[in-house]
């Protein structure tokens, strides 16, 4: 191809050969455009800076925008499976007698199914369901913190939510995602969730985040955390291989479920 044309003409050239075929490698772009892999390299890392692609090891994927979240008991039943793993597996990561933050969503409410027979456990929450959950139960204490019901989830959030959240600690906080990607970080799409969700994550000592693979690579409009704000993420096996490379290249632990 003619070396000729524009930065941006290239770049929006790239940009459509990632959208018919979902993915280009740098040894692509240098061998359909006849650039150097530094300019390679530069071409995807401005379309990824502009959100319009995923940069992954080695190249770029296509990314997938989210669509709209159905309500929480609508969705307990997606990924059924992949969720219950990851939930058994975020649990062993707790200990006797920790203080551990359940944020809202289906995968922490597995997590918070898995830690029923905890023999000694400190919850603290703003999901409904993680407190029925525990109800009754001796051997977990439970701290609800109020606020604002928001319908589709179950979960408190707001101004009194965030108020309380300023008095509480946890050795733990285990928190889901609406869309999870390398440049973008952990992103949801409803503005009074994401700011009692950045509360949450500034009560924890360790942030710990629970998705199955739909929840990666996917991009919603308001950022909740980058990636370095993060110290562990539960998912499962079907998760892209070059996410989880370059999530642990950046010192983050990967467990697959």
């Amino acid at each position: 191809m003619n070396n000729t044309i524009s930065n941006l003409e290239r770049q929006n050239l790239i940009l459509q050969s990632i959208h018919r075929s979902q993915r280009i490698s740098i040894t692509d772009v240098c061998e359909n455009f006849s650039v150097s892999e530094a300019t390679a390299r530069r071409d995807l890392e401005t379309l990824a800076t502009e959100g319009k692609i995923q940069r992954v090891h080695g190249g770029a994927i296509a990314l997938t925008e989210t669509p709209p979240e159905s309500p929480i008991l609508q969705r307990d039943c997606e990924q059924a499976d992949e969720k219950t793993r990851i939930g058994q597996a975020a649990a062993s990561l707790v200990h006797n007698g920790e203080t551990v933050f359940l944020g809202s969503g289906t995968t922490v409410l597995e997590v918070a199914r898995a830690l029923r027979t905890r023999p000694s456990l400190t919850v603290i929450t703003n999901s409904l369901p993680v407190v029925n959950v525990f109800a009754g139960l001796k051997n977990i204490n439970v701290i609800c913190l109020g606020g604002m019901l928001r319908d589709s989830e179950l979960s408190f959030i707001g101004h009194i939510t965030e108020q309380t959240l300023a008095e509480v600690r946890a050795d733990k906080v285990f928190i889901g995602t609406r869309a999870i990607s390398l440049e973008h970080g952990l992103t949801h799409e409803y503005l009074p969730e994401t700011m009692t969700d950045r509360a949450i994550l500034k009560a924890g000592q360790e942030i710990i985040v629970v998705a199955d693979h739909t929840k990666f690579g996917r991009a919603a409009a308001i950022l909740l955390a980058p990636l370095d704000s993060l110290h562990i993420i539960v998912t499962d096996g079907q998760t892209q291989a070059d996410f989880i490379h370059t999530v642990q290249e950046k010192g983050i632990q990967v467990i697959l479920a």
